[in-house]
């Protein structure tokens, strides 16, 4: 095709101005026989030209705005490991259990806020506001974590900072999975996860800088500067996010009418029936059919074991200590293993969406931890211990794509996928609780114990990763061998809503629903 008629196709796709409405979908537009509403044929160039647009769109205003609350996310609640190394346990007069302690006690309301955070969000119209509002109060009370005086204080700070935090990554996932089709989410939020894994490297070389250079200014020690300046930091990009953040393919106001008809049609597509909760499907019954389903408690144990096994994150700078280098270097050769993870990332999520394949692309890293580990505990080597923390941040390529084979695994209806996002993710983190007092500083510095605790729960977790992998193959072949399968678990009002959304009739809607596999 000329350029001449791609600029014809896009001029006649954009003539739609963005809606003034702040709901725009089947229910509320039924009559789409206007030419202004109707999609090019699945596949046709037209069609393909429309879908690359709006991806481009997301992509330029979705991704680079949440990857950068979650490298605040990471930076806020890791930070105090980086603040260990000068002062902050010593000055608060912490022994090693207290400070055990205030690492886990975050997760004492980060994990039972996750549930009704997600399910908050399926609710509600406006993500972007309640993310936003959410990172700038988590940024604030970072923020105040630097005036603090004493065990209590620091505890209380961390339990608060809970709560708001839980909003994001749970919330992240579920929206990119209302904007996202199944064979573009894993890389999606592989490269939101990004944001953590460079958290790890640049958040590291930014306590090395504000530690080495800031002790004493203003009468005031380094570690405290470190939550000041990232607090306040934190608390700018929330208000950013809650101007560019979209909110759902059926309301947000920067888009055509073209394109947010677009963005349903193409989810619709994507499981055969449109992206829509029906009138009786609330995000409390969507939380009972998650419980319901076996493979959600999988994964939900799954990824107990797997933040079990990753848990050295969070001691990370002190496994990097025992290379025996002093504070800012130990920072900063704390960042080149996060830095590899991070484009190993990107590469291994763009191949799993290339192939629709799941299993081996999130389970090959976590055998690279465990190889990690038995390299780290059969010798004090520094060249092979450093190069063992390597492996062990390769671990974090496999998590990055978890949460995207869980909003595969359970596409609709989508009040149940936010739970069960929500629930994987917050059950996953008592393996996080567990693994805080993993680490004891008594176990140091070969920390042999430590590395066979969490090696042997990654064993745990690779296994249950091998089961939901055969129970999908399983239905799979079911589905395979009896295409009626297919329809029998079809929502006929969501169906419905999808032949609206493509203009086509309900028994070709109800036939390409026959299409749908699940990934494994």
């Amino acid at each position: 095709m000329s350029n001449d008629e791609k600029e014809k196709i896009e001029e006649r796709q954009s003539l739609d101005v963005a809606p003034s409405s702040a709901s725009l979908g089947p229910a509320d537009n039924p009559d789409y026989s206007d030419w202004k509403f109707r999609l090019p044929e699945p596949g046709s160039l037209e069609r393909t030209l429309g879908e690359k647009k709006l991806v481009r769109k997301l992509d330029m205003r979705l991704m680079p705005v949440i990857i950068l609350i979650y490298f605040m996310n990471y930076i806020d609640r890791n930070n105090v490991a980086a603040a260990r190394l000068k002062g902050l346990q010593e000055d608060l007069k912490l022994d090693d259990t207290q400070y055990d302690t205030v690492i886990a006690i975050l997760f004492v309301s980060y994990i039972p806020a996750q549930i009704p955070s997600n399910m908050i969000l399926n609710k509600i119209s406006r993500p972007s506001l309640y993310i936003g509002i959410c990172s700038i109060l988590w940024g604030l009370t970072s923020l105040l974590t630097g005036v603090t005086r004493n065990y209590a204080g620091i505890l209380a700070c961390r339990i608060c900072i809970g709560i708001p935090e839980a909003a994001f990554y749970p919330g992240s996932i579920y929206l990119l999975s209302r904007w996202y089709t199944k064979n573009e989410l894993a890389f999606r939020a592989a490269f939101l996860y990004i944001g953590a894994l460079s958290s790890n490297a640049f958040g590291n070389l930014i306590a090395a800088g504000i530690l080495s250079n800031m002790e004493g200014a203003k009468d005031i020690r380094a570690w405290r500067w470190l939550f000041f300046v990232e607090g306040a930091i934190t608390i700018l990009i929330g208000f950013f996010a809650i101007l560019l953040l979209p909110d759902y393919p059926n309301n947000t106001r920067w888009l055509s009418q073209f394109d947010l008809r677009l963005a349903q049609a193409r989810l619709s597509e994507d499981a055969g029936e449109a992206d829509v909760d029906n009138a009786e499907e609330s995000p409390l019954k969507g939380l009972l059919m998650a419980i319901r389903d076996t493979k959600v408690i999988l994964f939900a144990i799954l990824v107990a074991s797997q933040f079990l096994g990753l848990s050295f994150l969070q001691f990370f700078p002190t496994l990097t200590k025992t290379l025996k280098y002093n504070t800012t270097i130990t920072l900063l050769l704390a960042a080149p293993p996060w830095i590899l993870a991070a484009i190993v990332c990107c590469v291994n999520a763009l191949h799993a969406d290339k192939t629709g394949e799941r299993f081996f692309h999130i389970n090959v890293w976590w055998w690279s931890v465990i190889v990690g580990f038995i390299i780290s505990m059969s010798t004090m080597s520094t060249g092979a211990r450093y190069f063992s923390l390597f492996l062990m941040a390769l671990g974090y390529v496999g998590w990055a794509l978890t949460l995207a084979w869980v909003s595969n695994v359970v596409p609709r209806p989508p009040a149940k996928r936010a739970a069960a996002i929500a629930i994987v993710n917050g059950s996953g983190h008592i393996g996080t609780v567990i693994g805080s007092y993993s680490w004891k500083a008594s176990w140091g510095p070969q920390y042999h114990q430590s590395m066979g605790i969490t090696l042997a729960a990654l064993v745990v977790s690779s296994s249950l990763a091998f089961v939901v992998r055969q129970i999908l193959v399983r239905e799979n072949r079911k589905l395979d061998e009896n295409e009626k399968t297919a329809l029998e678990g079809a929502d006929r009002l969501r169906v419905e809503q999808a032949a609206k959304l493509e203009g086509i009739t309900f028994d070709q809607a109800m036939e390409r629903r026959k299409g749908f596999r699940y990934l494994y």
